[in-house]
């Protein structure tokens, strides 16, 4: 519940408005060096370069500023700011804790007997569901959903105990969400990334259709929260509006920028090109070239060699022959 004697949102106020919050110091600090110390450990020397572990550590230090600053303070205070750590918690923190590779990092540092079976785990059917994409998606969707069109909010006024479990989930949504978009860890085979760059689209949509029931709202959906709300505070129509232009350009933006990071990474790297279209798709393209030439589809063609192009220019050639006989043409 935001306090109504706290002084009006300035930056002063803002910038004086710390606090331990030594539960999420304690999950923090312990994610944080724990992560280093097995990078450390890391048999043979840890294949996660630095920038990836100054990513997770920075990703670690964000999610305490976000609960520990004015940002977790005025978010009762006032719709808008509580969308600002949403976004930071569901979208910038589980981006940096992804790229950090933690998952590499922990098989890397058990001894050598124990890594096969580690990895074995790491690449079962069970975790591969945790971690897909379709998973990342649902539960993304159904923590914005839920906690943006339902009573929720006001839930979180009569219970703050709700506000720490709504914090927790973005956190877990958005490393859901990502793990598999993002990450490139020793899990199931994943997408491949035009399909990633397919699904940061998909995953736009909740983030979109939420911005714009809060923009349309003719009358506060969170009349509780409104009501404890300080005088200071903005209309809480005008609040809610301000929220969700923030949600729709905000995620959005995110999502995008995320993407386009994406994209930059595969096309500087050879073999993320190599990884464009997926194991899916690239075993349906080696077995209609090895069709083509009647070899056994078991034991398709190297799709990048000589004869597979002439295969695939036979098979396009073909095409348009047919297309040319057809009548009426």
């Amino acid at each position: 519940m935001a306090d109504p004697m706290m002084p009006p949102l300035s930056w002063g106020a803002f910038l004086g408005s710390w606090r331990l919050a030594p539960g999420w110091f304690a999950v923090a600090a312990v994610l944080a060096v724990g992560y280093v110390v097995l990078r450390a450990c890391g048999r043979g020397g840890s294949t996660v370069h630095l920038w990836r572990g100054a990513s997770f550590v920075l990703g670690c230090g964000l999610m305490w500023v976000c609960v520990a600053s004015g940002i977790d303070r005025y978010s009762m205070a006032v719709f808008w700011m509580h969308m600002v750590l949403h976004l930071l918690l569901i979208m910038v923190v589980p981006a940096l804790l992804v790229l950090g590779h933690p998952i590499t990092v922990v098989l890397e540092s058990l001894p050598a007997t124990r890594q096969p079976a580690a990895r074995r785990l790491a690449a079962s059917r069970p975790v591969g569901y945790l971690a897909h994409a379709a998973t990342g998606l649902v539960a993304y969707a159904v923590v914005i959903f839920g906690t943006h069109l339902t009573g929720f909010m006001d839930q979180m006024v009569l219970h703050p105990w709700l506000m720490t479990a709504e914090q927790a989930l973005y956190v877990v949504s958005g490393f859901l969400l990502l793990l598999p978009l993002l990450g490139e860890e020793p899990i199931r085979p994943g997408q491949g990334y035009l399909v990633r760059f397919m699904l940061f689209l998909i995953a736009m949509i909740p983030d979109t259709l939420v911005g714009i029931v809060l923009l349309q709202a003719t009358r506060d959906p969170f009349p509780i929260m409104a009501h404890h709300h300080p005088p200071w505070a903005p209309a809480a129509l005008t609040d809610v509006h301000t929220a969700g232009g923030l949600m729709w350009a905000g995620g959005d933006g995110l999502m995008m920028f995320l993407a386009v990071g994406l994209m930059i990474s595969v096309v500087t790297s050879p073999s993320k090109r190599e990884r464009m279209t997926g194991a899916w798709l690239d075993g349906v393209r080696r077995s209609v070239i090895a069709t083509e030439v009647g070899a056994d589809p078991e034991h398709p063609l190297d799709p990048d060699s000589d004869e597979a192009y002439d295969a695939y220019n036979a098979m396009l050639q073909r095409l348009a022959a047919g297309r040319r006989n057809e009548p009426g043409r």
